[in-house]
């Protein structure tokens, strides 16, 4: 039985179908004229929709450019109106805009990875020109989305150039007020946190944190917790986990307390591998509380702890840089004023040319003015005018108005400082153009800084080495609690192992390198120890042929086709695998540390490496799981080391007026839903790609 709702909806479009009708310029019924002049532009919207056939003689009829069937158009004599044209797209007669409307239905179903399916509401309307059904909910649900990821004010559903724009659109949309739109977002958060506990529950190893602090106007603070991991198919992931308002962010207890919350929020209480500090955080406050007795006691922390708090990398070169950026702080100043005076205008940049021209300066580097925020476009603005120094002791005795010229001194100390900034500068560098930051490409980095600052320190060259000195100190400090982790990390990459720690620490430590490299040799032998404690899935030892082939690296044999059963050696498979730990044969381990290295290619996929080798290497594939998914840097890909954590960072001020889990849902729910398919395209855009 045809609702009310229903017919009236049939009786306003019929209505709309008649209005258009009367404004067409083809009345129904109309004696033909003669073609006395050119023919008149068809306005009416069908004409997007059908074309006109001709059949026989003056007889033509309108077909549809969908589903192709012909309708009455004229037979020589009258011309039919296009009432029945529009019925046709309107009311969704074709079939071809009913498959259509199906396919729309589905793609705004909002399926995502976890597999669940949002029933469609029943508060749909359909549009007079296509059929697409317009869904309320789901609209409200992607404005809110778009809130979110853009970082939009909620309040701007109550602005009145948005709301015109929407009506323009759609004038059936309800626009929700802010409280109801703050709850579409909260709906969003807590649907895709159910979607991303689902995935870590999942995952076969641990998860490894990092740790953020922000401040707010008030004496408030929130700490951002985000877990790094590799999953089942040996991808790397970095997912926010959670903003948590803490009224004393740097109290002794704050991050334990954060830090167990969040582990008891996503059930990891077992799975913690390792944190990840920024410079503001203390190693002290997680220590102090009961975390790490809690986690003691139940036996998850790896190597008793030696891996449990890691420093940041991008910190520690910030720290560095911006120190020795700051102990000549009046020779930047006047190197600053001196590069602003000369691009002041253009006649004066002209001049500079001039002069750098005469002097023989071959002008390869353009000079700029830094962001102070920033160090490495100090770093490049004072590498540029190191170029054009004689060029501004020059300008400085033939032009009465500037006097900002360093001494030859202060260009010795700003040759110096670049000559080691550039080695921090191209770290930071390395780091970000690499698209999956696992732990093991951190120890090339460092060790090359460590190596560099410890020689200059014993330079001859007073200034050098006094400028050296600064950065060592700080430096030195960051390689002594973290080089065991940069070196597990690189002994888990085949290209390198034990050799490149052997290499290094014998040019950092000399003579006393071989103690060095036996902890690290320790370590890593007590630490695959541990994980040959923990229970292991029964891996057959019988492997089809293609399996075989595959891991040997050989794809030349001939495909076969197993018995889906095995070979009916399951209880032998079992005999091998207690006979196995009564045998003296070396371990996993031993033989990936004995067997020879792998090339060093570009382009090498270290994570592709170990899941090819997954089978080979059971036990030691799941520590390397675990290894190389360190998050050494807080800072994520495609994000700017530079000027990063020197400072906590602030939130505005209309977030901070936000209720705190308001705040947690806006910002975790940007970080989980830029990694989600891009959103279902309209139905516009969808149409427009139809080839008729």
């Amino acid at each position: 039985m045809i609702s009310f709702s229903f017919m009236k909806a049939n009786y306003c479009i019929f209505n709309l179908c008649r209005t258009m009708e009367a404004s067409d310029a083809e009345p129904m019924n109309t004696e033909i004229t003669p073609p006395t002049s050119r023919r008149r532009r068809k306005k009416s919207m069908v004409w997007e929709h059908f074309t006109i056939e001709t059949i026989s003689g003056s007889c033509t009829r309108a077909c549809c450019k969908l589903c192709k069937q012909t309708f009455a158009y004229s037979n020589g004599s009258k011309v039919a109106g296009t009432s029945h044209l529009k019925r046709h797209i309107a009311l969704g007669s074709c079939p071809k805009i009913k498959n259509l409307e199906k396919q729309q239905l589905a793609l705004t179903s909002d399926t995502k990875a976890d597999g669940d399916t949002i029933e469609p509401t029943k508060r749909r309307y359909r549009t007079s020109s296509f059929g697409y059904a317009f869904d309320q909910e789901q609209s409200c649900t992607y404005l809110a989305k778009m809130i979110i990821v853009h970082e939009y004010p909620l309040h701007m559903v109550e602005h009145p150039a948005f709301l015109s724009f929407v009506q323009s659109i759609q004038p059936r949309f309800k626009m929700n007020d802010v409280n109801a739109m703050e709850g579409e977002v909260l709906s969003v958060y807590h649907k895709e946190k159910l979607n991303l506990m689902q995935v870590l529950g999942t995952l076969p190893g641990r998860i490894s944190l990092t740790i953020g602090l922000w401040t707010t106007s008030q004496t408030l603070g929130y700490i951002c917790l985000s877990g790094q991991y590799i999953d089942l198919d040996w991808k790397l992931h970095r997912r926010m986990l959670n903003f948590m308002m803490v009224a004393s962010p740097h109290s002794e207890n704050a991050l334990s307390e954060v830090i167990s919350v969040s582990l008891s929020d996503w059930n990891m209480k077992t799975k913690l591998f390792t944190i990840t500090l920024d410079n503001n955080c203390s190693s002290h406050d997680i220590y102090s509380a009961n975390l790490r007795d809690h986690l003691s006691n139940k036996n998850t922390l790896v190597l008793k702890g030696q891996l449990f708090v890691v420093r940041c990398y991008a910190n520690i070169l910030n720290v560095v840089a911006q120190d020795v950026i700051a102990s000549i702080h009046g020779i930047v100043y006047n190197i600053r004023e001196s590069v602003k005076f000369v691009k002041a205008s253009p006649a004066r940049e002209e001049k500079f040319s001039e002069i750098a021209l005469q002097i023989g300066i071959p002008g390869t580097k353009a000079l700029s003015l830094d962001v102070t925020t920033l160090w490495n476009t100090t770093y490049i603005m004072l590498d540029a005018a190191l170029e054009y120094k004689e060029a501004f002791t020059f300008l400085e005795t033939c032009d009465d108005n500037y006097n900002e010229a360093p001494s030859a001194d202060d260009w010795k100390k700003v040759e110096v400082v670049c000559t080691y900034l550039k080695l921090l500068y191209e770290s930071a560098n390395t780091v970000m153009v690499t698209i999956d930051q696992t732990a093991n490409i951190f120890f090339q980095e460092a060790w090359k800084i460590q190596l560099e600052l410890t020689n200059a320190t014993l330079s001859q060259d007073l200034m050098v080495s006094s400028i050296a000195k600064e950065m060592h100190e700080k430096f030195d400090k960051y390689w002594k609690d973290c080089s065991l982790v940069l070196a597990l990390a690189v002994v888990m990459d085949p290209r390198f192992k034990m050799k490149l720690v052997e290499f290094s620490f014998s040019k950092i430590y000399g003579e006393d390198s071989a103690r060095y490299v036996k902890v690290v040799n320790d370590s890593i032998h007590e630490l695959y120890l541990e994980y040959v404690m923990q229970p292991l899935p029964l891996t057959p030892a019988y492997i089809d042929q293609g399996e075989a082939s595959h891991v040997n690296g050989n794809d030349n044999n001939p495909h076969t086709t197993p018995n889906p059963m095995g070979d009916g050696l399951l209880d032998f498979d079992i005999y091998l695998s207690e006979t196995a730990l009564n045998q003296a044969t070396k371990s996993e381990l031993d033989q990936y540390l004995e067997e020879s290295l792998v090339p060093r290619i570009h382009g090498f996929d270290i994570l592709n490496w170990w899941k090819l080798n997954n089978l080979k290497y059971p036990i030691l594939s799941k520590m390397a799981k675990d290894i190389l998914a360190i998050p050494v840097s807080i800072v994520g890909t495609g994000c700017s080391i530079f000027g990063s954590g020197t400072g906590s960072r602030v939130l505005d001020e209309y977030r901070s007026s936000l209720r705190p889990e308001t705040v947690e849902a806006l910002f975790c729910a940007k970080d989980w839903l830029q990694y989600l398919p891009t959103f279902t395209e309209s139905p516009s855009t969808m149409f427009a790609k139809l080839e008729f």
